[in-house]
């Protein structure tokens, strides 16, 4: 349509100094001027030009011999006025008018002078030329972009004009479904462990007896944690019997009165409590079952114990209010570690390199109490939107009144930790509100522009 050209030039302006010697003459000149045929003292001379005027315009008039001393240390005139040309005040009018100077010498000296001096500086512009190409028109035609039956049918294909492919063009994003950030999150679980070499446990039993949610994990039938207030109980069924019988004895014994150590908690054990059905308060019931089965299974083939490496990803249901950081129902990651010989130092190393891929290195840990392990310990990372330390973990080495009445042998050792999936999602993605991340109030725009996440 149209065509241009772009140019560069280099022009000098004059300074405020400048354009005074511009208006009025060189400092030389002016020297020059105010002596008369007289002349004049220094002092006069400073009261009539002023000072810096008087100083640089005597120095320079004499350089010209322009000027000369008296006896009384005056300075009168040395030549006549048709004898000199005020060529500095030429020049800056020269510079005004064109922003160059003609009469200077092939290596600028004159322009260098004078911007020494700071009469005049240097100025660099950027303009455009402008004018009509081959194809102006003042008619914008619109080429097609698709076609169309009704330009086949027409014929009017043969003279209209098509927009060119663009085949480095963005495409139009597909309005499809999105992975919500959890589900992004939990498959780098899954990856972290299946790295670290464990082995995925069913987690499909939402609804679970007390008696594996609590009683086979050496948690008290009089723990605040079995209230109501904190546990979702099933209205219908109440309540089942599914757990081994002779399991079950023996949880009841060491609860009651204590083995392998123990003194139990001393206090009845009622089979009423254990058969209560409720929603899982935490996945470690599958890993208590799991381990239940490893020892059967030992049992059953008359095998030496081999370590295993368990986890788990699904979800748990807490009788807890909402708020920031609190669901009624959220996710759990736990995963266990079963050999012999193992000791606290190897679960604080599993927790080092677990989190480390994970990307979370800046966490804390301190000790704290559960019924199932001992020693236990809480970790925490600290959040950048909360700015605060947030709990994402909980960990310890299981208690042997859990362990033993499995059938486990009693030099075998399992490690275990759990964190919740949403508060390291919450991390990752810089996300303050938990109700955000799960629930009804959940942007879909923000599940769809949430990136794939990398531990």
């Amino acid at each position: 349509m149209v065509i241009y050209q772009t140019h560069n030039i280099e022009i000098h302006v004059l300074t405020a100094e400048g354009q005074a010697v511009a208006q009025a003459g060189s400092h030389e000149y002016r020297v020059w001027e105010a002596l008369g045929d007289e002349g004049l003292l220094m002092r006069d001379l400073q009261t009539a030009l002023g000072e810096d005027a008087a100083k640089i315009g005597q120095g320079k008039a004499f350089r010209n011999k322009w000027i000369k001393k008296r006896s009384d240390g005056g300075f009168i005139r040395a030549v006549t006025a048709d004898q000199i040309t005020d060529q500095t005040k030429l020049d800056l009018v020269s510079i005004e008018t064109t922003g160059s100077l003609p009469t200077d010498d092939a290596k600028g000296s004159g322009m260098a002078d004078y911007r020494k001096r700071k009469l005049c500086e240097k100025r660099k512009y950027l303009y455009f030329s402008i004018e009509k190409g081959p194809k102006f028109s003042t008619v914008i035609e619109r080429p097609e972009t698709d076609l169309t039956v009704e330009l086949l049918t027409s014929g009017r294909w043969k003279t209209a004009t098509f927009k060119p492919y663009n085949f480095n063009a963005e495409g139009v994003p597909p309005n499809a479904g999105a992975l919500h950030p959890l589900m992004k999150v939990r498959e780098e679980f899954r990856n972290i462990f299946f790295e670290m070499g464990f082995t995925e446990m069913p987690t499909d039993k939402y609804i679970e007896t007390s008696f594996w949610c609590f009683d086979s994990l050496f948690v008290p039938q009089q723990h605040p944690a079995r209230e109501s207030q904190d546990t979702f109980y099933l209205k219908d069924p109440v309540a089942s019997t599914d757990f081994p019988a002779e399991y079950y004895e023996k949880v009841k014994t060491i609860h009651e009165s204590g083995g392998h150590g123990s003194i139990g908690y001393r206090a009845p054990f009622q089979e009423s409590e254990t058969a209560k059905l409720v929603l899982r308060t935490h996945t470690t019931s599958v890993s208590a079952n799991m381990l239940y089965q490893i020892a059967q299974e030992c049992q059953k083939n008359q095998e030496d114990f081999k370590p295993s490496k368990l986890f788990s990803i699904d979800r748990v249901f807490r009788n807890e209010a909402v708020d920031a950081t609190h669901l009624a129902e959220f996710h759990q990651v736990e995963g266990v570690v079963a050999d012999k010989n193992i000791t606290l130092g190897d679960l604080i190393g599993f927790m080092e390199v677990f989190f480390a891929k994970m990307g979370i290195h800046d966490i804390r840990v301190k000790p704290t109490y559960n019924p199932y392990t001992e020693p236990s310990m809480e970790i925490y990372s600290w959040h950048s939107g909360l700015k605060k330390w947030v709990e994402i973990g909980n960990s310890g080495l299981f208690r042997p009144e859990m362990l033993e009445p499995m059938g486990l042998p009693p030099d075998v050792r399992v490690l275990g930790w759990g964190l919740s999936l949403e508060r390291p999602t919450m991390i990752k993605y810089g996300i303050s509100n938990i109700r955000e991340l799960l629930g009804h109030k959940v942007s879909l725009a923000s599940v769809q522009k949430a990136a794939a996440v990398r531990f």
